[in-house]
Order: C-alpha cells, then sequence, then structure tokens
C-alpha cells in the first residue's frame, strides 16, 4: 500500500539540539564588522529580530523565506546596507554544524525502507540553502539512499501549507498521497499537515520545541515511534 517515505530533517533524521542563534548571527556579524563589536553586535541582535519575523510569517502563514530575505529584512530595521557575504555565511554556518548530525540509526532504516522498494525523500522547512543539509546529508553518508530532498527556502510556502507536501510527493515520484507517509517531530507542522495533505504520519516525539514556535492542534498520529529503527516495522503492517 505504502509507496513512499518523506521525513522531515531537524528533530527527525537529525536529532533535536538546544542551540544559541543570537550566537549564529553573531559569528555572522563579527565577519562583516571585525573591528567594531559594538557594531556587530547591533547587527546580530537585527539579524536576530528579522530571522524571528520571519519564522513568525512561516508559523502563522506559512510563507517560505530565505537567508536573503533575513539580511534584507535586518537591512531595513537598521536603515542600513546589510551585506550579504559568503565569508559571513561560512561563519553561520559553522556555528549551526554542531545541530547537523545525522542519528545513527538513519542510514540502516533507509536501507532498509528502500529494500522494500519505498521511494525516500525530505521535506523541511528551513531558511538555510538546501545545499547546506545535503552537504550534511552527504558527509553522514546517507544522501544517495534519498529520491529527492525538497527545502522550504527553494518553495513558495513551509510546512504545514500543502503545497509544500506536494512539492515533496512530486519530487520522489509519488501520485497519491494516502501511499505517502510523512515522518516528523512536531504535531502541527508535521503531523497535521501530512494528514491534512491526504498522507499517513509517524511522529517521533523527543524534540524540546519551545513553545512560542508551537501551535496548539488536535490531531492523532497513524503511528507513534521512539526510534527511526521502528519505522520499517509500522509501515511493513500497511
Amino acid at each position: 500500500m505504502i509507496e513512499a517515505v518523506i521525513f522531515d530533517w531537524g528533530g527527525t533524521l537529525a536529532p533535536w539540539v538546544v542551540m544559541d542563534h543570537l550566537a549564529g548571527w553573531r559569528a555572522y556579524a563579527a565577519v562583516v564588522h571585525p573591528d567594531d563589536p559594538e557594531v556587530a553586535e547591533r547587527l546580530a541582535v537585527a539579524l536576530l529580530a528579522a530571522e524571528d519575523g520571519r519564522w513568525l510569517l512561516a508559523k502563522d502563514e506559512h510563507r517560505a523565506f530565505t537567508l536573503k530575505h533575513i539580511v534584507a529584512d535586518a537591512t531595513g530595521a537598521l536603515g542600513e546596507d546589510v551585506p550579504y557575504r559568503e565569508d559571513a555565511l561560512a561563519a553561520f554556518r559553522e556555528h549551526w554544524t554542531a545541530a547537523s548530525h545525522t542519528r545513527p540509526e538513519v542510514g540502516p532504516t533507509l536501507t532498509a525502507l528502500r529494500d522494500a522498494g519505498l521511494a525516500l525523500g525530505v521535506l523541511s522547512s528551513t531558511g538555510w540553502p538546501g545545499s547546506w543539509h545535503e552537504e550534511f546529508l552527504r558527509r553522514d553518508g546517507v544522501l544517495d539512499l534519498f529520491d529527492a530532498c525538497v527545502w522550504s527556502s527553494d518553495l513558495r510556502w513551509t510546512k504545514p501549507h500543502p503545497e509544500a507536501f506536494a512539492a515533496a510527493m512530486v519530487a520522489v515520484g509519488a501520485g497519491d498521497p494516502t501511499r505517502c507517509v510523512y515522518v516528523g517531530d512536531r504535531l502541527y507542522d508535521d503531523i497535521h499537515g501530512a494528514k491534512e495533505a491526504g498522507m499517513r504520519a509517524v511522529f517521533v516525539p523527543h524534540s524540546d520545541i519551545p513553545p512560542h514556535q508551537t501551535v496548539a492542534v488536535d490531531v492523532e498520529p497513524d503511528a507513534v515511534i521512539q526510534s527511526l529503527s521502528d519505522l520499517p516495522e509500522v509501515i511493513a503492517g500497511w
């Protein structure tokens, strides 16, 4: 019955890690203003506020965004040009690498699902370039196990918008949502979104998601698993 399994990334393929978001933007700002700590700190605070604003829009209106949007929003808030610089982005990305490591059970789980003849994909709400995520997955030896990866930074919408799920299904070659499974760690974005799109939804309940990022929703996942290694058996039962 099931023909495709699509995964969330952060909190699902990669475990939830509590990170200092301001520190990431401080790394960016220190590259832009290496000789002026006060100006760098003002920039970092503005960039964090811009990022928070974009995630609020994603939460309330499901609008996708990119890092360029964040930098542009900070430019507007500060009333001065904020450069979008690759060297500063590299410093920002280095900060976030600590939260990028794939769970060890992902490789064996994906292999088992592929051996069962299932198409595999990723759908993640993110402002980062998709290439960053894919380089992390390649580093950890699992990128080639996916048929397709879809990142909201390449879309108009984030989860739980149905068009985001539809884009992921198209990417993996699936035409019938009732034959697709989505696996994620957020009840609203992932479980509610997938079920509204007509998919089955599997909940991985281990992420310590801050209250301001959650939306109350009355939804029941089709399954709850404690480890991704439990997923092939669950799907085999369907």
